[in-house]
């Protein structure tokens, strides 16, 4: 069964990571009009960040493999349409625009059942291993998924691209939907805290008692909105970075030489994490976010190509490490009940975070200067994210401490 997770989550990575290429440029051949372009790709995150909380409340009450099958056939339908209007030569954006919106739909429903995937096929012991290998693969799809695309594209055109993300995601659903989870899982039985039972049959209720999980551990609230200013720096300064690296660090080559990187240091990262002797994974996943300060006072100081470039190694090395550590501690610590709630208020801040830091980039920087706005994303987000290490209340850290140095 964790082989047909692994192949499962690899193909939807692949398959995901091929959308924006393919969208761009199959509205950059209908227009050159920027805002059509800028419309369709946010009608797939508006309805994202508007059904993730239902997302997760149906994600603790289906089976997760049931989830992730509806889903992913979802997108396989979504993705075929486009193909078929692409290959048709219909091009209307109206229509790329809607079927975009009901993939975002299927993203927000298939996103929080993941976790709980993971938890019900994957021992304890070995969930840290998987959440790495998942990570390499997302990693990889996101490297290779533009040049696919852009080649297909090129060579067949954008509705052959389309197809193919199409056949990808209908390979995944078949993959994804073969596992098979027990109605409950064991897991949800050695949870460190239960779930208050007789709410299943209300919405509200269930949204109401993840939150609950969710105040009852101040550690992870605190890390999940240090974790969201981070995505809302990394929006600033891949906004902020390639304009500085082609105004002043020699042009397109430089931000090619930053970005890949950071590529490779991720990908090290996630490889890493597993191996590492890492005793106080709560400390690791913070201080890896709050790694982020260092390409953004690298960029406040307009240093040079090989110092920003080596920066953000570092920064995304911490973010490769981060990756499958959090989502192994997460799924250790949280009800398996909860868990789909849980992780889609996670996953809310994180889609949220970043467009939003794309966003007021270019406005913020022509208030307060590119230096000042790159040097305060630093200072944030190094502060985020370290003072998340001591929020009020018991750490998971903490609890596994013996009994006579936590009476000391």
């Amino acid at each position: 069964m964790t082989t047909r997770l692994l192949i499962g989550r690899c193909l939807s990575a692949l398959a995901t990571a091929l959308i924006p290429t393919t969208l761009t440029l199959a509205v950059l051949r209908a227009t050159t009009d920027g805002g059509a372009l800028g419309l369709v790709l946010a009608s797939e995150m508006v309805p994202l960040l508007l059904f993730l909380p239902v997302g997760g409340v149906l994600a603790d009450r289906i089976r997760p493999e049931r989830v992730a099958l509806l889903a992913d056939l979802t997108r396989c339908a979504a993705q075929a349409a486009i193909a078929a209007e692409l290959l048709l030569g219909v091009n209307r954006l109206l229509d790329l625009a809607l079927l975009s919106a009901l993939s975002g739909v299927a993203i927000a429903f298939g996103s929080p059942a993941v976790p709980r995937l993971v938890v019900a096929v994957v021992p304890g012991r070995e969930r840290l291993r998987v959440n790495a290998r998942i990570g390499v693969a997302t990693s990889l799809s996101a490297v290779i998924a533009p040049a696919l695309a852009g080649t297909v594209t090129v060579v067949a055109g954008p509705g052959w691209a389309a197809a193919l993300t199409a056949a990808l995601f209908a390979c995944s659903a078949l993959t994804l939907g073969g596992v098979r989870t027990a109605a409950r899982s064991l897991a949800a039985a050695g949870s460190r805290a239960p779930v208050t039972p007789g709410r299943a049959g209300s919405f509200g209720g269930d949204v109401v008692e993840g939150w609950r999980q969710i105040r009852a551990r101040p550690w992870f609230l605190a890390c999940v909105l240090g974790h969201g200013v981070w995505h809302f720096v990394a929006g600033l300064f891949l906004t902020l970075g390639p304009v500085i690296a082609v105004q002043r660090l020699g042009g397109e080559v430089s931000w090619t030489v930053i970005v890949q990187s950071g590529t490779v240091g991720m990908l090290l990262g996630v490889f890493a994490a597993p191996r590492l002797p890492i005793r106080r994974p709560l400390r690791a996943v913070q201080i890896g976010a709050a790694c982020y300060a260092l390409p953004m006072v690298a960029l406040a100081a307009t240093a040079p190509t090989a110092v920003l470039a080596g920066a953000y190694f570092v920064a995304m090395f911490g973010l490769g490490v981060l990756s499958p550590l959090w989502e192994t501690m997460v799924a250790d610590e949280i009800p398996e009940e909860a868990l789909g709630r849980v992780r889609s208020f996670d996953q809310l801040i994180s889609f949220a975070s970043r467009p939003f830091g794309l966003a007021v980039a270019a406005p913020l920087a022509g208030l307060t200067g590119v230096t000042a706005l790159a040097l305060t994303g630093g200072v944030l987000v190094a502060a985020a994210n370290v003072a998340a290490i001591l929020p009020a209340g018991r750490t998971p850290e903490q609890r596994q401490e013996p009994a006579s140095e936590q009476v000391r």
